[in-house]
């Protein structure tokens, strides 16, 4: 019910913009490569990777999210997001949709309302509220601002924070601020469109989220390098 409904408001936002604006106002398409790297650099070579693409005109467009982790070859967490996005001022997107988390399991579903755009001082941001069909609700906020050293050295400090309200044991996630991730990527652009990149990434849980990875004796807090490479086309 809940993915049937989700369908049926994009559909009904974004159809009639399509059909009367055809001609004057092309569709487009855009794939973006944040993230797709190699954590722990020559230790277990975990993999983590983070995209997302559009399609559609200046005011309306189907947007395509996922990001997840694989640990030791196996995925340990992944998302894919569905989302409509309209235009509501200049350089910002607001959008609604759909998100699946397909790890860890069992799966989940949420409904999506967020605003993704570009704050003062050109910080890149995402705001996202996510709705359960199980009353639970998260808050992810994300930022990142990219620092031009030259014309090929980009430094990008990036900042991601999850908040629940309410504790869920399965996925190991606690009511509140469940976890915080701050991140430091140095890439280098060959072009553009490709950017090969090495960085470090400081991630930290709190509260029940801590308590869960106690009981599963996981890390609180950790570390680590990685390498990877930014692509979009």
């Amino acid at each position: 019910m809940l993915r049937l409904s989700i369908f049926l408001i994009g559909l009904f936002l974004i159809v009639p913009s399509f059909a009367t604006s055809m001609t004057d106002d092309p569709i487009l398409t855009m794939i973006k490569v944040d993230q797709l790297e190699i954590i722990d650099i020559g230790n277990r070579n975990d993999m983590a990777w983070d995209l997302q693409g559009w399609i559609g005109q200046d005011l309306n467009k189907l947007w395509l999210k996922t990001e997840g982790e694989s640990v030791n070859s196996e995925i340990e967490e992944a998302e894919v997001q569905l989302l409509y996005s309209r235009a509501v001022a200049p350089y910002w997107d607001a959008q609604i949709g759909w998100r699946h988390d397909s790890q860890p399991s069992p799966t989940r579903d949420w409904l999506v309302f967020g605003i993704q755009g570009l704050a003062p001082y050109f910080f890149e941001t995402d705001i996202a509220f996510f709705i359960s069909d199980s009353g639970n609700i998260g808050l992810r906020t994300q930022f990142e601002y990219e620092l031009m050293l030259s014309q090929k050295w980009i430094l990008s400090p990036e900042l991601e924070a999850n908040i629940f309200t309410k504790s869920d044991a399965v996925a190991g996630t606690g009511e509140g601020l469940s976890d915080m991730s701050l991140g430091l990527r140095l890439r280098y652009e060959l072009k553009r469109e490709f950017a090969p990149y090495i960085g470090i990434e400081w991630n930290k849980r709190f509260g029940k989220t801590a308590d869960f990875a106690r009981e599963e004796n996981e890390h609180i807090s950790n570390f680590h390098w990685v390498m990877g490479v930014r692509v979009w086309f």
